[in-house]
């Protein structure tokens, strides 16, 4: 995908952001910020596959909106920080180690990479994108962290694995596309160890500029699970490829003829590849039938 800069805006803009962001997070002074209203037990937002009504920002959540430090974009800069109950009418630039988002609303992309340095961050309970735009770059990247819950809408890509510890689960994303672009809804690009993608849902019927759901290609990963997924659209709905040391592709299921060219593009002999099945579903992403199992192909 097309990558932009995010140009700095001066000292003094940083500082009053980052005491905007000490007023917003949780203090053992004021323990109440720290609920959220509702409280859901995390368990039982999805009952079945991740849907738009059981991801993203909880509903009844009170959001504080945060102005932006940068062209565009929000900044963090402290490690440890926590955004709980936010809104960011742009882009989370991540510069710092640590960060912990949670329900909260990005309506641009959110990034832990800049200026040659990588940084790490978890995201929870939360909503990238927005519905009425179609953005090119990855909703959520690029390396070392971990998304639970997220709902991607309003992007190309929904999440990038750009190095190590990628965890993505229990996720929706909705793909739309660009011309020119490759939508991808989980993509490997300069990748590294660990990546697991476990649980999520992956719609990519709507693009049409397209590569796949699942597109990971990408010959510096290694150690890769892809399980309990279910996806649909692309040119080929489930692409693993080049994946060094182990690679794990298990109990996914796909949406039967929502692809273009074909539903497997993969290296067979060197995938662990078991109990894939191609599925109906209705319109809340509920499974109505099993039409079969899914043999790996490539």
């Amino acid at each position: 995908m097309r990558r932009r800069g995010v140009s700095l805006a001066p000292v003094a803009a940083a500082l009053a952001a980052v005491l905007m962001l000490l007023s917003c997070s949780p203090s053992a002074e004021n323990p109440s910020e720290a609920s959220v209203s509702p409280t859901r037990p995390p368990a039982a937002r999805c009952p079945g596959y991740p849907a738009p009504a059981c991801t993203g920002v909880p509903p009844g959540t009170r959001l504080t909106p945060l102005p932006l430090t940068e062209e565009g974009a929000y900044r963090v800069t402290v490690s440890g920080t926590v955004l709980d109950r936010v809104h960011i009418a742009g882009d989370l630039l991540i510069t710092a180690r640590d960060v912990k988002i949670s329900n909260s609303q990005i309506d641009g992309i959110v990034l832990d990479s800049y200026a040659g340095k990588t940084y790490s961050f978890t995201i929870t309970d939360s909503t990238v994108g927005t519905a009425g735009r179609c953005q090119s770059m990855p909703g959520v990247g690029d390396t070392d962290y971990t998304a639970v819950r997220v709902l991607v809408r309003g992007h190309g890509d929904g999440f990038r694995d750009s190095g190590n510890n990628v965890t993505i689960r229990d996720s929706y994303v909705h793909l739309c596309s660009n011309p020119g672009d490759h939508s991808d809804g989980i993509q490997t690009y300069v990748g590294g160890k660990g990546l697991v993608f476990q649980h999520n849902t992956v719609d990519q019927r709507d693009a049409k500029d397209i590569t796949a759901p699942i597109f990971i290609t990408d010959p510096r990963m290694s150690d890769v699970t892809v399980t309990d997924n279910l996806v649909m659209g692309g040119t080929y709905s489930i692409q693993v490829r080049n994946v060094r040391n182990r690679a794990v592709v298990r109990d996914n299921k796909l949406v039967d003829k929502s692809w273009v060219y074909g539903p497997v593009d993969t290296d067979c002999d060197k995938v662990d590849w078991s109990g894939n099945t191609l599925v109906t579903i209705d319109k809340d992403y509920r499974i109505v039938s099993t039409v079969g199992p899914l043999p790996c192909t490539g």
